[in-house]
């Protein structure tokens, strides 16, 4: 992948010489058995990219920002984050010369909020949560407090900005050249960026590309109520516009203890992990190759396991929250629509629905919507 240089000046402090350091991930062959036995699935490691997945992301939606002069040499950027963009935008920050300002909350790791800091990034965290919309409208509230009194200051807003899926176009041509096929393609859906900025792409390049949605329990993006959520990275109680509901097959949401039986068996044997997002798309593309025998298969590993380790493997942590007493699911369990129950575990829905127009009586269409 080639970037070109931003096309406005460098400002003082900007670092350009980081712009080699994003994309070119490896794939990875993974064949633990995520519990089972299973063909195996290509996994694309971004957390060997400086930034993660979502620097791809941030870049891509600040140096459009600096083309349309809506964010000015040396202004500051101030984002919303559970953690894995401001990693993004504090690499994006540096490349271009930006001060960045991250929105997060009282349960963002202690871990993360160092090295967030240890990034430049200045962090202002919420302590209590929304009563609607939860801990994302309470960051936004206050992000929008930090924007009034912040001269100049650019809010990325990674869930509707249509800069941040453009960002994984580089992704998908990435994938592209490493396989010669594909025919299934199982996406973390969060803010809905990396999902549709990589099916338009790979579905020109494979027509017949089956796209599965991984989702957190407790999530609302498709049509399941919002809850309380252990999981970070994932999911939302919001309703992101860059989530392409048409372009998804199917949907499965996983639970946070399918996420750390998974992480952790892949830690133990095929050494590539990360965190609740990393757990629940290897879960699930390990089910998909089993499901049907012959296809391949891919994912993405949004990021490694570092950041994780005071959570997803930590056993005090684990067990504090009940995730090694109870045994974590080794098939989901299907409900044909996603209004039929309430997903408490790994669960598989083949009726797509856009949670944001249901309201309405609007169904999102199958498969080939728009990106």
């Amino acid at each position: 992948m080639t970037l070109a240089p931003p096309e406005l000046g460098a400002p003082a402090g900007a670092n350009p010489d980081l712009l080699p350091l994003l994309g070119r991930t490896p794939l990875a062959r993974v064949r633990t058995e995520l519990p089972h036995p299973h063909p195996g699935f290509w996994a694309k490691l971004e957390c060997l990219s400086a930034g993660g997945m979502k620097a791809r992301a941030a870049m891509s939606m600040l140096t459009a920002a600096r083309r349309r002069g809506e964010l000015h040499p040396g202004a500051t950027v101030v984002e919303s984050t559970s953690g894995t963009m401001g990693i993004g935008l504090a690499f994006a920050g540096q490349t271009l010369g930006h001060p960045v300002v991250l929105v997060g909350d009282s349960e963002l790791e202690p871990s993360m909020r160092q090295l967030l800091r240890a990034h430049g990034a200045r962090l202002e965290l919420v302590d209590r949560p929304a009563a609607r919309g939860g801990w994302q409208a309470a960051r936004i509230a206050r992000l929008r407090e930090v924007l009034a009194r912040t001269e100049n200051a650019y809010w990325p807003d990674q869930y509707n900005n249509p800069d941040n899926p453009a960002g994984y176009r580089s992704m998908a041509a990435e994938l592209i050249g490493q396989l010669d096929h594909m025919d299934v393609l199982v996406c973390s859906v969060g803010t809905g960026g990396h999902s549709a900025g990589l099916v338009g792409p790979l579905r020109r390049r494979w027509p017949r590309l089956k796209v599965i949605g991984v989702d957190s329990v407790g999530s609302a993006i498709f049509g399941q109520p919002a809850r309380p959520r252990l999981m970070r990275g994932l999911g939302s109680s919001i309703h992101p516009a860059n989530v392409r509901h048409g372009v998804f097959d199917e949907v499965h949401w996983v639970g946070p203890a399918e996420a750390v039986d998974t992480c952790r068996r892949l830690a133990r044997s095929s050494f590539v992990s990360g965190g609740w997002s990393t757990g629940a798309v290897a879960l699930v593309a390990a089910w998909a190759a089993r499901a049907e025998p012959g296809a391949v298969v891919a994912t993405v590993f949004p990021d490694g396991p570092h950041r994780y380790l005071g959570t997803v493997y930590d056993d005090d942590f684990c067990h504090a929250h009940g995730l090694t007493t109870t045994a974590p699911a080794t098939r989901p369990l299907e409900i044909p629509h996603p209004r039929a129950a309430e997903a408490l575990g790994w669960t598989r829905c083949r009726t797509v629905l856009d949670s944001a127009t249901a309201s309405r009586g609007v169904h999102a269409p199958a498969h080939g919507g728009a990106v």
